[in-house]
């Protein structure tokens, strides 16, 4: 196994990393999106750009993921990590990279090979919702073989089994999830306010609120807060939701557009309430720092197993995703990476492993948590634009 060294996860998060050291790597992500996305002669099907697949003869499997993202081989426990087993377990050499800091980033590292129907020199990567339905839609992802991963169809949660831009999960697998709703620091803030509307009209939370520099999550919890679907919503509903940001900004009373220093704003009382991650949450070495479901409900998001265009190893990554999504295997995973775990069944082997962690709903969500949550929709290439570049405007990044 070749493996990039990293360190074990501590309270800072994968979508810490993601948001990188004030906001910088979302700046990138708001901004760069919009020219990086003029692809309209780079459309393949993979039907007809795929490669022979070599899996029965050569044994290796190349994955591409986030840092901090995957539990790891811990000699002085006698820990054996899932990945070393799913290695001596089928007889694989996996080379796993821990080099998706950003979507957009990782996007440009792959466009010019996928956009030629070339390999990328990978045969899976993990990307976020979002930018896995672009690549879904540009025909640069491989299905899977139904037959090969029947854990992960027997074991999706509810709130990740049909989304609309891979209603049959075709293409895509979820790594780990994660939720947005509302954090609040109870050291300093005695009533946290219930709705997202509250976060946005209290007067007692002017100038101390933030929202996230991340446009699906800040605008899917806006559009909850005025009774509409964020996974099915009109242009004439998009624009109310900007317009009614923009007020909230102007006004005073949002503090700032965070990526993850929010959590040092909430510890330090700069912040009272906000919007927040629940692993951010979960993990918060701050006891007073709480994560609240908002009345309205909340954003489910999560990162995805793909399988690209010219991999010669599908049948291996097909197994990475069914090994994956075996409850047993997901449980040392989700105690890892203290994230939503994507896997049914999973929390009963994971009370052996950490019971308290077992019972955190932020990780192991029961089917009446999830009903709770909700999905953003999936764009079109000129409505990536054009939000994108709306939503830049009122957040200045």
């Amino acid at each position: 196994m070749r493996i990039q060294p990293t360190p074990r996860r501590g309270p800072i998060s994968r979508r810490g990393l993601l948001t990188g050291t004030g906001g910088v790597a979302f700046l990138g992500v708001s901004a760069a999106v919009l020219p990086l996305f003029s692809t309209p002669n780079k459309h393949q099907n993979p039907a007809t750009c795929r490669a022979t697949d070599r899996s029965a003869t050569d044994k290796r499997l190349v994955v591409s993921n986030w840092p901090l993202y995957i539990d790891e081989d811990d000699p002085k426990h006698d820990y054996v990590s899932t990945l070393t087993r799913f290695e001596r377990h089928f007889g694989v050499d996996v080379t796993y990279n821990a080099d998706v800091n950003d979507n957009v980033q990782f996007f440009s590292k792959v466009v010019n090979q996928l956009g030629s129907c070339s390999s990328t020199g990978r045969d899976m990567f993990m990307l976020t919702d979002w930018m896995a339905a672009r690549m879904i839609q540009m025909g640069w992802i491989q299905p899977m073989e139904a037959a090969h991963v029947p854990n992960l169809h027997n074991n999706i949660i509810s709130s990740l089994r049909a989304p609309d831009w891979d209603p049959k999960r075709q293409y895509s697998a979820p790594w780990q999830a994660g939720f947005t709703g509302i954090g609040y620091n109870d050291k300093y803030l005695d009533n946290p306010p219930r709705t997202i509307k509250e976060l946005f009209t209290r007067s007692d939370l002017h100038g101390k609120i933030s929202v996230m520099t991340e446009m699906r999550d800040t605008m899917g919890l806006v559009m909850l807060a005025l009774g509409y679907d964020p996974a099915k919503f009109t242009q004439a509903q998009w624009e109310e939701s900007i317009a009614f940001l923009e007020k909230a900004k102007s006004s005073g009373q949002i503090r700032a557009f965070q990526g993850q220093e929010y959590t040092d704003d909430l510890t330090s009382g700069n912040v009272l309430a906000c919007m927040a991650w629940s692993g951010d949450m979960a993990a918060s070495s701050d006891p007073h720092s709480k994560f609240m479901v908002p009345e309205e409900g909340m954003m489910i998001w999560s990162d995805n197993m793909l399988i690209p265009n010219m991999t010669s190893h599908q049948r291996i990554a097909e197994e990475w995703v069914n090994w994956y999504y075996r409850p047993e295997i997901a449980a040392y995973l989700a105690n890892y990476n203290w994230y939503v775990s994507p896997v049914q069944g999973t929390q009963k082997y994971a009370r052996k492993i950490d019971p308290e962690a077992a019972e955190n709903p932020l990780i192991f969500p029961d089917e009446e948590y999830l009903k709770q949550t909700h999905q953003f929709m999936a764009l079109e290439e000129y409505q990536i634009r054009n939000y994108e570049g709306d939503f830049s405007d009122v957040s200045g990044v």
